[in-house]
Order: C-alpha cells, then sequence, then structure tokens
C-alpha cells in the first residue's frame, strides 16, 4: 500500500538469527551450565560455522550481555503484570513468589542475573540498567505498602534469595524451601513493624 514505511527485510533476518542465536545459548547453558556455553556449540547447534556467531555478537561475554538483558525484561515483564491489592501483607507475599518462581524456574537464569557465576563478566551499563529498573520497582512497591527504611530492601532481597538458594541447591525440583515464602514474608512484615513502625 502506498505510503507504508517499506519493511528492512534485512535487519529482521539479523534480529530473528541473533535471538536464534540466544535460544540456542540459554538452551546449552541449561544443559552444561553457563560456564559450560562455549560459541563453537551455539554456532553448531544453530547450523552455522563458529566465526559467523561473530556478525552478530562480538564474543562470549556479548552474548552472556543478552542474555542478561533479556532475563531482565522477562522480569520486568513479570513484575509489570503484579496487581497490587493495598494489603500489605498480601501484596509483598504475591511480590515475593513473582520473583521466587521466576528465578526457581529457570536456575541458570538465575545464575546468571543474581550471582556471579561467570568469571571476568559485567552486565554492560545498557543492560544493568534494567536490572536496576527491577530493583527500583521493588523498592517502589516496598514504598506502597509502607516500609521506606533503606536497609529493609537489602533484608528482603536476602531472604527471597536465600530461599531461592537452598532450593536449587538442596531440594531442585521440589517445594522445601518453597513452603517457607509465606512464613518468611510474615516474619519480614512483623519485624519491620516492630523495629521501624513505619507500615501503614
Amino acid at each position: 500500500m502506498l505510503g507504508e514505511p517499506t519493511r528492512d527485510r534485512r535487519t529482521e533476518r539479523h534480529e530473528r538469527t541473533k535471538a536464534e542465536i540466544l535460544d540456542a545459548a540459554w538452551e546449552i547453558a541449561r544443559a552444561n551450565g553457563l560456564a559450560g556455553l562455549t560459541l563453537r556449540d551455539v554456532a553448531r547447534e544453530v547450523g552455522m560455522r563458529p566465526p559467523s556467531v561473530y556478525s552478530y555478537f562480538a564474543s562470549k561475554h556479548a552474548v552472556y550481555d543478552a542474555m542478561y538483558a533479556q532475563g531482565c525484561r522477562e522480569f520486568l515483564g513479570r513484575v509489570s503484570r503484579l496487581d497490587l491489592t493495598g494489603d500489605p501483607l498480601r501484596d509483598l507475599t504475591a511480590g515475593a513468589w513473582i520473583f521466587i518462581e521466576f528465578c526457581v524456574e529457570d536456575p541458570a537464569r538465575y545464575q546468571l542475573m543474581f550471582q556471579r557465576t561467570v568469571p571476568g563478566f559485567e552486565p554492560s551499563a545498557e543492560s544493568y540498567a534494567l536490572a536496576v529498573q527491577a530493583l527500583e520497582s521493588l523498592r517502589a512497591g516496598l514504598v506502597k505498602i509502607g516500609i521506606t527504611t533503606p536497609e529493609a530492601l537489602d533484608l528482603l532481597t536476602a531472604l527471597t534469595t536465600g530461599l531461592v538458594d537452598q532450593q536449587i541447591s538442596n531440594d531442585p525440583g521440589g517445594d522445601r524451601w518453597l513452603k517457607l515464602v509465606d512464613q518468611a514474608m510474615e516474619m519480614f512484615l512483623a519485624h519491620m513493624r516492630n523495629t521501624h513502625r513505619k507500615v501503614r
């Protein structure tokens, strides 16, 4: 139709191939661990010669960076669907479950995003900005339920990641530590109320 913008098919193909490379990278990381990821294996998985991968990603760390950013976007998408009710405990627990389920369902993604398991890898400023956005969203959620003390965010993230670490390390596929999420959020909220008197 006249007046419609011309599609850039070359760019579209490039982006599809990048997405295919990332899918392959995740598959390999989940099977062999993050440290077991090699561009040679990625290239084999997508059916291209290893040097061709460098047309899409400059290095293995660039692949990790794209995976990190993708994970952050997925998490932000989950957080955006959280419906706050105005009940502090219910909202806190719902938010905790979103985070914990996101982490437990994909240990490789959790390790890349929340642990330093890849020697020498640091997310780019652009990718890390997505992680900061997620953290600020959590901070804003605490403020909405009346928790404003700075250390509250540190304590909450320590509690939730602690449960995730225990679950992934000691009962993969089970629910031993998942069963403690509601109790942990009750304890956290009670502590904030008793210690800081900042919750409405």
